[in-house]
């Protein structure tokens, strides 16, 4: 049944192959403590809350749980909308409270020195470097980096299209610098590291083929150290960095929604710390009783 369900969500919500792993972990753990003689179908409202209440007691973040809980919301519905159940046992559930914390991110100094921490006469450290220049200046998930492909690339008119949560896609600008890297990559470095000539993968891996996540934040971790930079980094650090440094420039929120592919202005919002800061920043420095 979860097989069912998860296949369902994938037609009709395009979620990633990530989110849906996610959704199995979620469900299978609970079908888990159920135990043999309760099944997810006839689960009870009591038994969700019993479940909860333990996820509670052993530590487990409200983030976590709120993510469980939205996948067996989708779940109870979907048995309902499908003829499998006549009752839903998660309406008296209720989401617990999460606060919105600000995303981690790297100074514009900080970012300049992981930039440059890859030693370019390398064909992986030129790699390393074009695809750290392209994160940066595209604002870009690591799963939409490491799946980009060679046609996904406009050289000519500096943008790339990119396809994101939902396959959406969209068009991302990048600058004059993460432009040459990327021709260089190209001209110089891409095809020594390709198995199939014909593959159009745009950073292969040292196998020659599409890179995994771990693996390039692996990587990051790596010249993270050897730029002496010490704090605590995350797959999306860049990407916040991407978003914040936009900001602090004085960029739109709205043209960073856009560019970031966040459905939801909603989304977006969390970076409004950002600006917020920048017009104290502003007042204190120009204003007379500043």
């Amino acid at each position: 049944m979860i097989d069912a369900f998860l296949d369902d969500l994938w037609l009709e919500r395009g979620l990633s192959e990530h989110t849906l792993a996610a959704y199995r972990r979620d469900l299978e753990s609970l079908a888990c403590w159920l135990g043999a003689e309760r099944t997810l179908a006839r689960t009870g409202r009591a038994d969700l809350f019993e479940f909860l209440s333990e996820r509670y007691a052993r530590g487990y973040s409200p983030r976590s749980t709120a993510r469980l809980l939205s996948c067996v919301r989708s779940f109870y519905r979907w048995q309902l909308e499908r003829g499998h159940s006549d009752e839903d046992p998660t309406l008296e559930l209720s989401s617990p409270k999460l606060g919105r914390p600000l995303p981690g991110t790297l100074s514009e100094k900080d970012v300049e020195r992981l930039l440059a921490a890859p030693d370019t006469d390398t064909l992986l450290g030129l790699r390393d470097r074009t695809m750290l220049e392209t994160l940066y200046a595209c604002g870009l998930r690591v799963t939409e980096l490491v799946s980009l492909r060679l046609g996904q690339l406009n050289l000519r008119q500096g943008v790339i299209r990119v396809f994101g949560k939902g396959s959406k896609e969209r068009l991302v600008p990048f600058g004059d610098e993460a432009l040459e890297w990327n021709r260089r990559w190209i001209e110089v470095g891409r095809r020594e590291l390709l198995i199939r000539a014909d593959d159009d993968v745009l950073y292969p891996s040292q196998r020659g083929r599409v890179m995994t996540r771990q693996t390039f934040w692996h990587r990051i971790r790596a010249h993270a150290r050897k730029a002496g930079i010490d704090k605590p980094l995350s797959p999306h650090t860049l990407r916040h960095a991407f978003a914040t440094h936009l900001l602090n420039h004085g960029a739109d929120l709205r043209v960073v929604q856009l560019l970031l592919g966040h459905a939801d202005l909603s989304t977006t919002q969390i970076y409004t710390h950002v600006a917020r800061q920048r017009l104290r920043d502003l007042h204190a420095s120009h204003h007379p009783r500043g």
